[in-house]
């Protein structure tokens, strides 16, 4: 269909422990990482929006089949009045009984399923990599709430390109079906 949505879903965790990066410093002022000895975490489920490069993001204590369903109620949410194809891996929690009825209820949600072993066609993969170098790498907040909001904060407040539509040529033939 001509206004169908496609969007592409993936889950990340987030730990107080800080993930390195390369950094200029001056010469003597070492950057200094501070380590958390915790395993507190949060996780995230965001939908990259391949037409406009926002993001739908549900933040979770776990990734399950409860808040894959929650997070496929919000997509559903943020788009109300257009079919959506949605694409993402098959991890277990994409499963399960909550899941199922979600998309049992919700015929103009269709989903397509990457093939086995391969985050390097999932455009969402490269969203995570964007905001961890902009919101969690070598940071040096000591609270996980804290850094959560900055992770979330980076999502919701930019665009991020995707040339998947391209590169498939799909946005060459999408006017044929206008």
């Amino acid at each position: 269909m001509p206004n169908t949505i496609i969007l592409a879903e993936d889950e990340a965790t987030l730990y107080l422990q800080a993930t390195t990066m390369p950094v200029w410093a001056p010469c003597g002022q070492t950057p200094v990482v501070l380590v958390d000895a915790q395993r507190d975490k949060v996780s995230f489920y965001g939908t990259l929006n391949l037409s406009t490069g926002r993001e739908t993001v549900t933040e979770a204590t776990k990734m399950d089949t409860e808040h894959t369903a929650e997070h496929l109620e919000q997509i559903l949410a943020a788009y109300p009045d257009c079919p959506i194809l949605l694409l993402w891996d098959r991890a277990p929690w994409h499963g399960g009984e909550a899941v199922h009825n979600v998309l049992d209820e919700n015929p103009r949600l269709e989903v397509m399923r990457f093939p086995v072993a391969a985050p390097d066609l999932n455009p969402q993969e490269h969203v995570w990599k964007a905001t961890r170098r902009a919101a969690s790498h070598n940071h040096t907040l000591r609270r996980l709430p804290e850094l959560a909001d900055r992770f979330r904060k980076h999502l919701t407040g930019h665009t991020f390109k995707s040339s998947l539509l391209d590169h498939y040529g799909f946005n060459a033939i999408r006017p044929m079906f206008a």
